[in-house]
């Protein structure tokens, strides 16, 4: 009899990212977001009769370095087409896309999940334009209706399809972070999610794991949040596999996720590409890419995830777990290296970076290059522990306000008085004190309890306000305790 693990998920994602240029993809009119409704809108993006488009070069810079970053085939020749569907915020009535002859081909992003490598494969890479946005609104004279925003109409978006090599929902969102990672790095896309510059559709079916004939698809729409992706992802496996251990079949067509019930609901029939009535673009010549174009995209690809990764792990000896952190955020990566090249101990570095200052960063929802810690005074603090200026204790105390301040440690230390005790003599007149304060523990200590120690070093930082040169204080009680 089956079960649930006798069945495995097989997905394929659909990214749609926005590009980071400064106008749309075939005319002259601002990308910029948050703008008034309809205030960024001309003929040519509002689909007006006898409006022209005219291809942005911006737009084929990005997706050629894109393919670059992603080991794809650039093809010489590429053609834009008319994909055909009537929605209100498609003004046209179509949408300039790529089909057969897309932009970017059969490339790949190699991803880890539980420290083994996986690699997925990128089907395509095309370049295209957004629709607009429906703005819902109840109303309780009115009822409910909807207005259109055409300001995110023509926004260039490259669509990035996966083959369907992706097994589970946290391989899923691992490959997207990933892939997210690739285009902040490269400067084309922002990711964010919240905004809708970085989102996808998921095509996801089940298959018997002895089989390799994949399962009757569905396709979720939209998702726009790593952990709504993950949940339902999740959701709709189990639900084909329930559907089809009931007796039942799966049927092609498109979901949406309810985040408040945690479900999925059918919206329509799955469209397949014969529903649009693809064909080339009349208005847009085929764009002809050479080697020249290609070899200046290659010259200004920056160092990648990836290879940041292995670096970070191979020249500065951080473990995998480490690196992986910095090197998902471009400016942590960056923080993490100006601040080595002050204070050259990457693994010191690195473990105060993911403490104490991703704590802070988070609370006050600060980008590493805004913090007014720079990594110079990052660096000054570690070098006052290193030499013995303050413990590590006071250094993680003060660590807060001089995130806040960006005072110099050095003066925030002087000024309040924080200066570590090295003076052994000090020193052993206050373990000589809690010596004779605790004569049962030290009886206690003295034979056997050799877990007491702690004890006494709790005892002397409380007496000496945590000052105490901790090495120091550690030798000598050492020395008083054996008598």
């Amino acid at each position: 009899m089956l079960n649930h693990s006798d069945f495995e998920g097989v997905m394929g994602l659909e990214v749609h990212a926005h590009l980071l240029t400064n106008s749309k993809i075939f005319c002259g009119c601002s990308t910029k977001f948050g703008a008034e409704p309809n205030s960024h809108t001309c003929p040519t993006c509002m689909g007006l009769p006898g409006a022209l488009p005219v291809l942005n070069k911006k737009v084929v810079d990005f997706a050629i370095k894109l393919g670059l970053a992603l080991h794809c085939k650039i093809n010489k020749r590429s053609v834009f087409a008319r994909k055909n569907y009537y929605y209100p915020d498609l003004p046209k009535g179509y949408q300039i896309s790529q089909y057969e002859k897309p932009i970017c081909e059969h490339g790949y992003l190699d991803i880890y999940s539980n420290d083994n490598k996986k690699r997925i494969r990128i089907l395509r890479i095309h370049m295209e334009e957004d629709a607009g946005k429906l703005v819902h609104e109840n109303a309780i004279e009115t009822g409910s209706y909807s207005m259109v925003d055409y300001n995110r109409s023509s926004i260039p978006l490259l669509e990035i399809v996966s083959e369907p090599d992706i097994g589970t929902p946290e391989e899923a969102v691992t490959y997207l972070k990933a892939l997210r990672d690739v285009l902040v790095y490269l400067e084309i896309c922002d990711g964010n999610m919240e905004e809708g510059s970085f989102r996808c559709d998921a095509n996801v079916s089940v298959k018997k794991k002895d089989t390799t004939e994949l399962g009757t698809r569905t396709e979720l729409k939209n998702l726009n949040s790593f952990r709504f992706i993950e949940r339902s992802l999740a959701y709709e496996i189990n639900r084909q596999i329930d559907l089809i251990m009931s007796g039942g079949q799966v049927v092609q067509e498109t979901r949406f996720f309810n985040v408040e019930e945690g479900v999925t609901y059918s919206m329509r029939g799955k469209e397949e590409a014969h529903d649009y009535r693809y064909f080339p673009e009349p208005d847009l010549l085929p764009l002809v890419v050479d080697d020249h174009w290609i070899d200046e995209m290659r010259k200004g690809l920056p160092e990648l995830p990836s290879e940041k990764l292995e670096r970070f792990v191979t020249e500065h000896c951080l473990p995998r777990y480490d690196a992986e952190i910095l090197v998902s955020d471009r400016e942590l990566a960056w923080y993490f290296e100006e601040a080595i090249r002050f204070f050259p101990e990457p693994k010191t570095v690195s473990n105060w970076i993911m403490t104490e200052l991703l704590r802070e960063l988070k609370d006050g929802n600060v980008s590493p290059k805004d913090a007014v810690l720079s990594p110079s005074l990052l660096a000054e603090l570690l070098s006052l522990i290193k030499v013995g200026t303050i413990s590590i204790k006071i250094g993680k105390e003060i660590f807060p306000e001089l995130y806040k301040s960006g005072i110099s440690p050095k003066l925030l230390v002087e000024q309040k008085g924080l200066l570590q005790i090295s003076d052994e003599t000090v020193i052993i007149e206050t373990i000589d004190a809690i010596i004779d304060r605790f004569p049962k523990e030290v009886f206690d200590y003295r034979h056997g309890k050799e877990k007491l120690f702690g004890f006494f070093v709790g005892q002397a930082m409380k007496e000496m306000k945590g000052k105490a040169n901790p090495k120091l204080l550690n030798e000598l009680l050492m020395r008083r305790l054996k008598g």
